[in-house]
């Protein structure tokens, strides 16, 4: 361009200058000083108090690995599936890992569109309305409260076997069992105070140090076999079809929790991608983990003559194999496994009692958060001695560690399965609603929850007879949320209206917002 034709051009009224800038330029420090008001946009979240966007990845995904313990239930749950199933274990671990998969797949559809702290009752509340909501709410209050106790249980009992080897017969005193229940609580309920950061972080630390020594333990057992006892859990005569369906319902209890991640939905640094991550990865590792734990004990308890009463079958192959210090060590690993476990149950027991104080359904005094540390400080105070309460209740009842375990299990899954079903089936509706629905997603959704239905409906069938009190309080429970429910229609509809919350977008998020 020649010179002149360039002065000219760069003199022009309308050329970009310092003192002229263009009128796009103009538009966009208007927009940032004085940003206009969003129509449907609000000030605050209904969730606010909780911390938002501040925990990371590894701490979500320590929630959901510490609310399913795989570290505890590679101990426990094969004992109780050989129970229904016998040879079957490996059958039944197999089939309810597929049906976690499906379930996770279908859960991953809310966690990527909701931010919800109320997860499960969340979702379901948007998908069928607030009559359903509000049974996946009381069924995922009951799962995340009986697991919790499981845990408290589960810790008190294997800390308490392991006092017994260090200082003999005096750690079997009933008092001792009451103190470490006691104590269990208190640990629980000072990490839980501390926030979710601190309790994510103990969570994985002690599930990972716990797991490492279940899973070297199964290495030495694998081992020390010969190629006919390692092949002779494949080769078992076939189980009868009723005692696979009744150990699949068992062995989906060892899965229960791993959907947990979605109760930090708001205090999650990417909500959108690290809970359905979570979710994922943690129904993936932990059948895994299952199924070769599930294979290694029944290998093991055929070549050393070991049977699976009392939960006792992996520390006895600790002591048959000649590595009794790991069963010592493994003792205190579990302990701390269950006791991870309730903190992780804790955590999402919390926000769902939090969520529902938020929306009026329960006293809304459970609805406040602690300000310095933004945890739900008074739902907390709720839960956690209610937690220690019903396990001393049973031990002054003279039940035996073990048989709460039973009792406790039988209570929490009938509850996460009914959650489970009803938000399985509120997927289509909810995506439909949203205009997102797609054939694969309802596939999906319909296997999950018909095979959900199936398994409590087989679960509870199953219990009747091995646990007749656990299913009566099932259906104690059941009639009081009922009457719950009922109350809350005649008396406080406006709760129910509100029921549905979750994080949302608010003025700060925008451009230019405070």
């Amino acid at each position: 361009m020649p010179g002149n034709a360039l002065a000219t051009h760069v003199g022009h009224p309308g050329a970009m200058t310092a003192e002229n800038p263009p009128d796009r330029l103009v538009a966009l420090g208007r927009a940032i000083a004085r940003p206009p008001v969003v129509a449907g946009v609000e000030r605050t979240s209904p969730m606010a108090g909780l911390e938002r966007r501040t925990v990371g990845f590894v701490d979500v995904l320590a929630q959901s690995i510490g609310a399913v313990a795989p570290a505890a239930g590679t101990a426990t749950v094969p004992a109780l599936i050989a129970v229904q199933t016998g040879s079957g274990v490996l059958i039944a671990v197999a089939l309810a890992w597929l049906l976690a998969i499906c379930v996770g797949a279908t859960l991953n559809q809310f966690a990527l569109r909701l931010a919800a702290p109320g997860s499960l009752y969340t979702f379901t509340t948007k998908g069928l309305g607030s009559g359903a909501g509000f049974a996946a709410g009381s069924g995922l209050l009951v799962g995340y409260g009986f697991i919790a106790m499981f845990g408290v249980v589960g810790a008190g009992y294997f800390l308490q076997s392991f006092l017994g080897v260090l200082t003999g017969p005096w750690a079997a005193a009933p008092w001792v069992t009451a103190a470490l229940l006691v104590g269990v609580g208190a640990v629980c309920f000072g990490v839980l105070r501390r926030g979710i950061r601190l309790s994510a972080r103990v969570t994985l630390v002690i599930e990972f140090a716990s797991l490492l020594v279940i899973l070297t333990l199964l290495a030495i057992v694998l081992s020390r076999l010969s190629p006919a006892q390692l092949a002779a859990p494949l080769t078992a005569a076939p189980p009868a079809f009723g005692g696979v369906i009744a150990g699949t319902a068992v062995a989906l209890t060892a899965f229960v929790g791993f959907e947990s991640a979605a109760s930090l939905g708001r205090e999650a640094a990417r909500p959108f991608l690290s809970v359905p991550r979570t979710i994922r990865w943690t129904v993936l590792g932990v059948g895994a983990v299952y199924l070769l734990s599930s294979y290694t004990q029944l290998a093991g308890a055929g070549a050393f003559g070991i049977g699976f009463d009392g939960g006792q079958a992996v520390a006895r192959l600790a002591s048959d194999t000649d590595v009794a210090a790991i069963g010592t060590v493994l003792d205190l690993g579990l302990a701390a496994s269950f006791t991870a476990c309730a903190i992780a149950s804790l955590t999402a027991l919390s926000r769902a009692v939090f969520t529902l104080g938020r929306e009026g359904v329960l006293p809304r005094a459970v609805g406040r958060v602690e300000p310095l540390r933004k945890t739900p400080y008074r739902a907390l105070a709720l839960v956690v001695p209610v937690t220690v309460a019903v396990p001393l209740a049973l031990h002054l009842a003279g039940w035996s560690p073990w048989q709460s375990l039973e009792f406790l299990i039988v209570v929490s899954a009938a509850g996460y399965l009914l959650a489970y079903v009803l938000a399985t089936a509120a997927l289509p509706a909810f995506l439909r609603r949203i205009g997102e629905a797609s054939r694969r997603t309802d596939l999906v959704a319909c296997v999950a929850a018909v095979g959900l239905t199936a398994v409590l409906v087989t679960y509870l069938a199953v219990s009747t007879a091995s646990e007749p009190v656990a299913v009566a309080v099932v259906g104690g429970l059941a009639v009081l949320a009922a009457l719950a429910y009922v109350y809350l229609r005649l008396a406080r509809s406006r709760a129910l209206a509100r029921a549905g919350m979750f994080d949302h977008t608010t003025s700060s998020d925008l451009l230019g917002g405070s």
